[in-house]
């Protein structure tokens, strides 16, 4: 190492000279701490929730694509039902009959059923999907916010390590300043900032959603 203090009294202290490995080897230490955040209990509990949710709105749209199938094959069913109905009726008048409703059961029967599936297509639609879509956006910001926080946790404890282990130097200088944030440290904390900023997005998202549901059940 040759340096002339009188004119670069700031120094930097590199892991290698070689700008790719260094870059790379700093890459890989980021990455071992994110993985590291991943399976801290608060964040493995916070994604669990997450994927609950996601997985139980997809579920509802799911449902929603099979009732909707369903439906259409019921109101075809109950319309060619219908015809055959109105025909009988008419014929029975015509012959001066009382209309036998009993051989009408199974048309009124489709009709039912359609009327059933379509309320429930409206339940899934207008308050399930909504409901679960607000769910699955809270629960994505929690485990966001969870991942950033333990990011910052696992910065604090690197740079905590680091400068004990500069101790010494400390001693001999008495004063020695430190800039972490172009490390690994410094590399996390901006990690977790974004994923706080992305965290504070996707609550904003759920309150937005959450205010036109309620908005739209107050009518």
């Amino acid at each position: 190492m040759s340096f002339d203090l009188a004119r670069t009294p700031t120094l930097e202290a590199v892991a290698t000279e070689d700008e790719q490995r260094l870059a790379q080897e700093l890459q890989k230490r980021v990455e071992e701490s994110i993985a590291a955040a991943e399976q801290r209990p608060e964040v493995a509990e916070a994604a669990a929730a997450q994927q609950s949710a996601e997985d139980h709105l997809s579920k509802l749209k799911k449902a929603e694509r099979v009732l909707s199938g369903l439906a259409r094959e019921l109101r075809e069913q109950a319309a060619a039902a219908a015809r055959i109905a109105i025909e009988t009726l008419v014929a029975s008048a015509c012959a001066g009959e009382k209309p036998d409703f009993k051989k009408l059961l199974a048309e009124i029967a489709l009709e039912s059923q359609n009327g059933l599936v379509t309320r429930a297509i409206e339940q899934i639609v207008e308050h399930l999907i909504p409901q679960a879509q607000i769910a699955a956006l809270r629960g994505e910001s929690h485990a966001a916010m969870s991942r950033a926080r333990a990011l910052e946790s696992i910065a604090q404890e690197r740079a905590e390590r680091v400068l004990g282990q500069m101790r010494q130097a400390v001693t001999e200088e008495m004063v020695l300043p430190v800039d972490l944030s172009r490390g690994v440290s410094g590399a996390l904390l901006a990690r977790a900032a974004a994923l706080k900023k992305m965290a504070v997005q996707i609550s904003a998202n759920a309150d937005e959603i959450e205010r036109a549901y309620n908005e739209r059940n107050r009518r």
